[in-house]
């Protein structure tokens, strides 16, 4: 089954439960594709679904920090329902000690030694982990290592 017939059953499945967040959330990941279908005349496959996934995601981790300067309770449990529902349709992600031995290869496949080659590390870690880890943690991993180095 594809991503998007798993979104369109879960869709169904949400408006019988009257699950209000997982429907909307479902509509949303659903706008987003159908969006970017249409801008680029293209059928997004598995692997572009799962890409509107990961920013869809990214946009709620990124705000989450405002609401709890905010101290909205309500919209703070509301936005991790839908971060776990979103967390749901992406592949596993990898743990810290996986993406730090996949940083660590590509620091010596590349031949890094310092911040300036930040740039040329990212581009060759981000396939490898595409829709398996936020960019911001990487980001920080790459930054520890080339500061012990």
């Amino acid at each position: 089954m594809t991503v998007k017939e798993q979104l369109m059953n879960d869709l169904k499945e949400a408006m019988k439960e009257k699950d209000t967040i997982r429907k909307n959330t479902v509509q949303m990941i659903r706008s987003g594709v159908l969006q970017i279908e249409k801008d680029t005349k293209t059928v997004l496959d598995d692997e572009g679904v799962t890409d509107v996934i990961a920013h869809e995601l990214k946009k709620r981790r990124d705000v989450l920090p405002e609401y709890e300067k905010s101290g909205r309770a309500d919209l703070i449990e509301d936005l991790n329902k839908e971060i776990k529902i979103l967390m749901s349709y992406l592949p596993e992600q990898l743990s810290e000690e996986e993406l730090e031995k996949i940083v660590s290869d590509v620091i010596a496949e590349v031949g890094a030694t310092s911040m300036k080659d930040m740039g040329k590390i990212m581009a060759n870690i981000m396939p490898k982990t595409k829709g398996r880890a936020d960019g911001k943690l990487i980001n920080k991993i790459v930054r520890e290592k080339l500061s012990q180095a």
